[in-house]
C-alpha cells in the first residue's frame, strides 16, 4: 500500500507528532493538538489525549489539586482527588469523585475546556 504525504502527515497529527520538512518529527504541544481537533469539529471536552503526550509535556501551571487521603502519606491505594492543569489556553481537569470512596477505582472523570471558571467549578464540585 502506498502512503500519500497527506495521509502520512495526518497519521502523525493523530498521534500528537508534527511532521516537519525533510521527514523530521517534533512532538506537538497539547494545546495545538486540541486546537487541531476543535478545528475538525470534534468535541474535545472528553477526548482522550494520545498516549505519552501528557507524560512528555509539562503543564504551564497546576491551578488546583485536592486529594482526600485519610490514610496518610505512604498509602499507595486510590483516593478521591481533583486536579486542574493548564496547557496553553486549555484546562485539563481530571480526578476521582469523592462519592467513589477511599481505595476505589470507580467514578474517574476528566474534562478539557478553555473556560477556567468551568474547570474550577467542576473540580471543586467533584471533590466536595
Amino acid at each position: 500500500m502506498f502512503i500519500t504525504e497527506m495521509s502520512y502527515s495526518q497519521q502523525f497529527i493523530e498521534t500528537g507528532w508534527l511532521l516537519k520538512a525533510h521527514g523530521e518529527t517534533e512532538q506537538m504541544k497539547i494545546s495545538d493538538w486540541l486546537d487541531q481537533k476543535e478545528a475538525e469539529n470534534i468535541d474535545v471536552s472528553q477526548i482522550e489525549l494520545p498516549r505519552g503526550m501528557l507524560i512528555d509535556e509539562e503543564p504551564d501551571e497546576t491551578l488546583f489539586y485536592e486529594e482526600i487521603n485519610p490514610c496518610g502519606f505512604f498509602c499507595t491505594e486510590n483516593h478521591p482527588f481533583a486536579k486542574i492543569e493548564r496547557y496553553g489556553h486549555w484546562y485539563y481537569c481530571k480526578g476521582q469523585d469523592k462519592k467513589a470512596g477511599i481505595h476505589s477505582s470507580e467514578m474517574k472523570w476528566r474534562l478539557i475546556t478553555r473556560d477556567k471558571n468551568l474547570a474550577l467549578q467542576t473540580a471543586k464540585s467533584r471533590i466536595e
